[in-house]
């Protein structure tokens, strides 16, 4: 699906899902090299940048969380950067594409300048509200993280250790999916000075300022999952070290009790209490005081 947007001489083609005969169309409008024809039929494995005579050819990919379903998925965008007409190709439906369009349709409607003079200003006002999604994101998964420390102290250590490892998974994610945003965001301003020239260099360091916001998010809430990890797993083995113990002295106690019973089970000639009146309930005493006197020393020496 095709859909154009213009604003005061800046034109957005946005493609969502195209077909073949959309970009063929797209192409010769506007003059594209056959190997952007190419890259733009399918869906690319690695984000790029690519300088052409008249444009820019970029390709970036954004983590996005299937909550509904589970897992994840990339959100890749291919970008391409003309003086004053920006083409956005994009492989399913998103949110920020949507609020940005009707952005530009109110400007446009109202006469407003919001996006500058040329489709550079606009594509970092695009891609910074990207970031910024993201970041709403990562404020997410930080909430999610302060209810798993708060349900770790209240006796759910083992429970946690899914929820957890989930949280890893998202994050990891993350850092895979903008982990090469960096190079080619730095590529990217080498190019735009040949096509835009250098008084654009404030604004896309702006943007590569969003793009190390959202990176720090990644890194701080990775280090509070270090810490929780940490700190459930300390806890689980505090809790699994004190059952042991209390096994332990259970089972000491159990010992020699068991081996006055033991000692009385021998078929001898000669064994005391045995026949006489209440035998078995003489045995029974004796039992239980090595057992109450064993606990008695245990809770003395705090061992329990």
């Amino acid at each position: 699906m095709i859909t154009k947007h213009v604003h005061r001489g800046l034109t957005w083609v946005d493609l969502e899902s195209p077909s073949q005969d959309e970009i063929r169309t797209i192409a010769k409008e506007y003059n594209l090299n056959p190997l952007v024809i190419h890259e733009l039929s399918a869906p690319s494995l690695r984000p790029k940048v690519d300088l052409y005579e008249h444009f820019i050819y970029l390709i970036l990919h954004f983590p996005r969380l299937r909550k509904n379903k589970g897992g994840e998925e990339d959100h890749e965008v291919d970008f391409i950067l003309g003086k004053k007409f920006l083409i956005s190709v994009r492989y399913g439906t998103s949110e920020t594409f949507y609020y940005v369009s009707k952005m530009f349709d109110a400007s446009a409607i109202l006469n407003k300048e919001h996006f500058g003079t040329h489709a550079g200003v606009f594509f970092c006002f695009l891609v910074g509200k990207f970031y910024e999604a993201l970041l709403h994101e990562l404020s997410a998964v930080r909430e999610s993280l302060r209810s798993i420390e708060n349900r770790i102290f209240s006796g759910e250590e083992r429970d946690m250790v899914v929820h957890l490892s989930r949280v890893s998974r998202d994050l990891l994610y993350f850092r895979r999916s903008l982990s090469l945003h960096r190079d080619v965001l730095e590529s990217f301003e080498i190019a735009e000075k040949k096509l835009f020239g250098a008084e654009f260099s404030f604004r896309l360091r702006t943007l590569i300022g969003d793009y190390y916001r959202v990176e720090h998010a990644v890194e701080s809430n990775m280090a509070f999952l270090g810490e929780l990890r940490e700190t459930n797993n300390a806890l689980l083995t505090t809790k699994q070290n004190e059952i042991m113990k209390t096994l332990t002295v259970l089972a000491f106690i159990a010992l020699p009790a068991t081996t006055v019973l033991s000692l009385f089970q021998i078929d001898s000639i000669s064994r005391p209490l045995i026949g006489m009146r209440f035998d078995f309930w003489i045995l029974v005493l004796l039992v239980g005081s090595i057992a109450i006197g064993l606990y008695t020393w245990f809770k003395r020496k705090r061992w329990l």
